[in-house]
């Protein structure tokens, strides 16, 4: 689903992405958007920031509180406070107006294909938390999270390297395939999955931070020296 109300950029993203395979629906205000969503649950949103009468955020918070989907997050301003909050309400993803529209369908193609895993794969588990990587599906202490496509991706990462600290880079590379980018991207995303994962999100235990390197998981849950 493309959700834009500037019809030139709705056209243009529509048909690309209709090129790559895509069916499209799209959607030119919020309502409108939520309620086709509510209908027929697309496998993915792409949607425009700056909304008539609710905005992208506003969407973007009520479409998650209706079931997990997928989000870009269109934005015609770089500033980063923007795409922070656009990551912190569930987006999985952003970019900035103007963009490629063959950029915009590699970031399609690129979310969609974390959603499929490509190998089956043993649950992984540690500190009473399980991750499913074929279902997608995390539990702790019996319990399911309810987590974005990102914040899974980086959740099972760090499970299979336990004890091992990796640097915002190096995340950004071997957990979402980037070459370059924001590292705040990385803190937002750590942030918000110790907030699902951790006891006590403001004293973590499992999501460690190595000061002047990155972050390490603890399988133990030991205090941070």
């Amino acid at each position: 689903m493309v959700v834009d109300d500037d019809p030139t950029v709705a056209e243009v993203v529509a048909g690309y992405l209709d090129r790559a395979g895509y069916v499209v629906d799209r959607a030119d205000d919020g309502p409108t958007a939520l309620a086709r969503a509510a209908a027929h649950r697309p496998d993915l949103v792409v949607l425009d920031l700056m909304l008539p009468g609710m905005d992208g955020l506003e969407v973007c918070r009520r479409m998650r509180g209706q079931g997990p989907v997928p989000v870009i997050m269109l934005t015609a301003r770089g500033d980063e406070d923007d795409r922070i909050l656009g990551l912190e309400v569930g987006a999985d993803d952003y970019v900035t107006k103007p963009f490629s529209p063959r950029e915009l369908v590699l970031r399609v193609e690129s979310v969609l294909r974390r959603t499929r895993p490509a190998a089956v794969e043993r649950p992984l588990g540690a500190a009473g938390l399980t991750v499913d990587p074929v279902a997608r599906r995390v539990t702790k202490n019996g319990a399911e999270l309810a987590l974005t496509l990102r914040e899974f991706d980086l959740l099972a990462f760090l499970l299979r390297h336990p004890g091992r600290a990796f640097a915002r880079e190096e995340l950004m590379h071997r957990v979402w395939g980037w070459d370059f980018g924001d590292l705040s991207t990385v803190t937002v995303h750590v942030r918000r999955l110790r907030g699902k994962v951790e006891d006590d999100p403001a004293r973590p235990r499992l999501i460690q931070t190595v000061w002047g390197v990155g972050y390490r998981f603890d399988p133990a849950g030991r205090e941070a020296d």
